[in-house]
């Protein structure tokens, strides 16, 4: 990496547009969106139903690929990579958490954390990387136990050191707390907020949920494929 690299931001998005095709006509999710994300920050993605916040976030996690603008990552410019590129990148830099904590049943907390890291070719270490994963959240005593074992609360911590396990520049969690109690998305938003104060995490948290926005350092919101910085996150709970 280049002394370039080394200073630009974690994401820098110019002018992305996403349309796709349906029927005979054309729908547009993204409408040249605009921002950066420095490393360290912790910002909450807003928008109603519709909005394009899903199409910006498989866009911003390599699962989809613009129809116009650049996004780079970590400096470099991912707008136009292969398939199997951003499949690396996305093994590599980003980590996901999701609603749905989309965790293999078969397996136990241990072996899910450290299936990122087996498919990057990382298998020497992998399962002591996924080990102290999940102590980091928690779970030290939870190594054995497949998910229909764990509680919702302790699925999405162990979903969250899945994404932590390969270092990755950014974690984009997509309404973490949308299937947990309050009690319990409170716990996760806390460690998701310890885990950018205490690691310098870089966080971006896809929500529904004014109060869980004001976790947050910095709020965008999208509204028909149009985004805008929307102040302090706090302001959107009032």
């Amino acid at each position: 990496m280049n002394a370039a690299q080394d200073t630009a931001p974690v994401i820098a998005v110019e002018g992305l547009t996403r349309t796709y095709r349906l029927g005979g006509g054309e729908i547009a999710a993204l409408r040249g969106v605009s921002f950066t994300v420095e490393a360290g920050e912790m910002i909450a993605l807003m928008g109603p139903s519709g909005s394009g916040k899903s199409t910006l976030m498989h866009l911003l996690g390599c699962l989809d690929t613009p129809s116009g603008g650049r996004y780079w990552l970590q400096g470099r410019d991912v707008t136009g990579l292969s398939g199997r590129e951003r499949a690396a990148i996305r093994n590599r830099q980003i980590g996901f958490v999701f609603q749905t904590f989309n965790l293999l049943a078969r397996q136990t907390a241990l072996q899910n954390v450290a299936l990122p890291l087996r498919y990057g070719g990382a298998r020497r270490d992998a399962t002591r990387r996924a080990g102290e994963a999940l102590a980091r959240v928690g779970l030290a005593d939870r190594l054995a136990h497949r998910p229909s074992e764990l509680s919702g609360g302790q699925r999405q911590r162990v979903a969250i050191a899945r994404a932590l396990v390969a270092a990755p520049a950014i974690i984009l969690a997509d309404e973490p707390t949308g299937n947990l109690d309050s009690r319990t998305g409170a716990d996760i938003l806390d460690l998701l907020a310890a885990l950018n104060r205490d690691e310098g995490r870089t966080i971006i948290l896809v929500t529904h949920d004014a109060q869980v926005a004001a976790r947050a350092s910095r709020l965008l919101t999208l509204f028909d494929g149009h985004l805008r910085e929307s102040g302090a996150p706090e302001e959107a709970a009032r």
